[in-house]
Parts: structure tokens; sequence; C-alpha cells
């Protein structure tokens, strides 16, 4: 079984770096219309994901747990300026989904906006919500927000889920690029994260278990960090997790000392601190993300070894 020290190491360096930068988890009130405001939302709403599951597995030491509701402290009052951020960028895209996804797991963390929950509810009355146009994965995403946030999920999430690329199990070589990520977040979709791995259907899990390895092997030799990441996450999501020895071995290699994760290969050399943050925020939230979800699948699994 991959060392549990090792596993968790990483989850807390990443913290550490998440803290240290946590200034550039920035709005850009000025950004090109042809950017869209909308769009410096995603970090945001991923660290409040990740940080709920961090408090949510009971894995965190006490130092990584601190600087963890720190930071959310910090987005929400300073980034988000108690919610009234959301607001403004509800008003400026009154049907997007985007200040309802970075809002739902600050609610389940007991932050609250009244006017953005108003907003939720009334979108979701109309068919413009179900016509907005996204990929099939995220719109499977929306259908389980809707359900998290008490909203009869339209469509079903079993509708949802027929027309992704994962319900239809097709040849595993076609994974690469962008088809790799449709993958991965429809497995955090269907587990809520990885809370429920009951949620992701038998013929799926198994699919994944038998694919699942190459896949890791594959990205590992290329040093996708981020890809490589997000895979180790959908093991960590199984019914029986593997917990990859050489997948975790290449990929705490990756890391830096300070916690930073590249995407690809080496750190870039960008010299810019808001251009760096953003070109490594991701791989590294997805470093502690995987972090947590393994060390807590390997302690439960010391404690009710599997036969």
């Amino acid at each position: 079984m991959t060392d549990i020290r090792l596993l968790h190491t990483v989850g807390v360096r990443a913290i550490e770096w998440l803290w240290a930068h946590r200034d550039g988890f920035r709005l850009e009130l000025d950004v090109d219309p042809e950017i869209g405001f909308l769009e410096r939302f995603k970090p945001v709403g991923e660290l409040a994901l990740v940080c709920k599951v961090l408090f949510r597995e009971g894995v965190a030491g006490s130092r990584q747990a601190e600087l963890a509701r720190r930071l959310l402290d910090h987005v929400w009052r300073e980034t988000l300026d108690g919610g009234s951020m959301l607001v403004r960028g509800q008003c400026t895209e009154p049907i997007s989904p985007i200040p309802f996804e970075t809002y739902l797991p600050f609610k389940e963390l007991g932050y609250h906006q009244p006017e953005i929950e108003r907003a939720a509810v009334l979108n979701h009355r109309l068919d413009g919500w179900c016509a907005y146009e996204v990929t099939p994965t995220r719109r499977l995403g929306l259908s389980a927000f809707q359900r998290r946030f008490g909203l009869r999920p339209r469509p079903p999430e079993h509708e949802a889920l027929a027309a992704t690329w994962l319900a239809r199990t097709p040849e595993p070589w076609t994974v690469e690029g962008h088809i790799a990520y449709d993958v991965t977040h429809a497995v955090f979709h269907l587990t809520d994260w990885g809370e429920n791995p009951g949620g992701l259907p038998p013929r799926l899990a198994d699919y994944l278990a038998d694919w699942l390895p190459v896949w890791i092997d594959d990205w590992l030799d290329l040093r996708r960090w981020d890809l490589l990441g997000e895979l180790l996450v959908v093991d960590a999501c199984l019914p029986r997790p593997t917990l990859d020895e050489r997948g975790w071995a290449g990929f705490a290699g990756a890391q830096r000392d300070d916690g930073a994760m590249p995407a690809v290969r080496d750190m870039p050399d960008i010299a810019d601190p808001d251009e760096l943050f953003d070109a490594v925020y991701h791989p590294t939230l997805v470093a502690a993300f995987a972090s947590t979800l393994a060390t807590s699948r390997a302690l439960a699994e010391l404690a009710h070894p599997v036969s």
C-alpha cells in the first residue's frame, strides 16, 4: 500500500502554498468583456469544494484544517465581499449557472447570501436554465448541484448521465485531452466529490477499475500532473480504490518543496506572481483533493482491511 505519510504530506504542502498565495484568488472587475467577469469565480468555487472535502473526510491535521478555514474566510470576505460579488456576477449574466456553482459549497459550509439563493430558485423555474448550453458532463454536475441545494434536478441526473462520454464506456484509448477531464468530473459529480462511492453505477465502476491503471501509467509517463492528480482522485472514489503506488510516487515527486504542483512537466518560468498562480493553482488544488481522499481511504483500509 502507498505510504500514508506520503499521501498526507502532498495535501499539507498544497494547502500551505494556497494559503501563502491566497491573494491569487482575485476577481478582475475591469476585465475585457470578451473574457468575462464570471470566469474568475472558477478558482474560488474549486477552493471551496476542496476545503469541503477536507473538512468532511476528517483526516487533516490541526494546522492544515486551520489554514483551510482561514482560506475560506479570506476568499468569502476579501474576494467575494461576503457574497456581493456573486450577486454582481448574477446581475451581469442573469441566466449563468456560475454564481450558483460557486456559491453552493460555501452554503454547505455555513456561508449565506440570500440574493443568490433567490436567483437559484428563480432560474430553476425557467426553461432557459435547461436550455443554457453546456457540455453533458457539466450538465450532470448542475443537476447534482441542484439536488444538493434542495431543488428537483432539471434534467434528472440519470438523464444527464446518459449523454456523457463515461456513460457510454467507449474505446478506452480515446481518453485524451478534454475527454479525460470529462471522465474525471463525471465521477466527481456521481460520487458527490468522493462522499458517496456508491453513487457510481457498478458497470461504470468496473469499467474504471479495468482501465484506470492504464490511464494513470500513460499520464504519469507524459508527466501530465494535473490530469494524473484527477485520475488519482477517481481511484479514491471507486468502491475499492487501489491507491496506485507508482502513480502516487510520481505525483508526489513532481510537487515542489513549497507545495506548488506544476500542471505539465516542470514548474513554468513565470516571474509575474498572478500569472504563476493562474498556471499552477488548479494542479495544486487537485493535489490537496487527491491527498485528502487517498489518506482517508488508506486509513479506512487500515481499520477495515479488505480480504
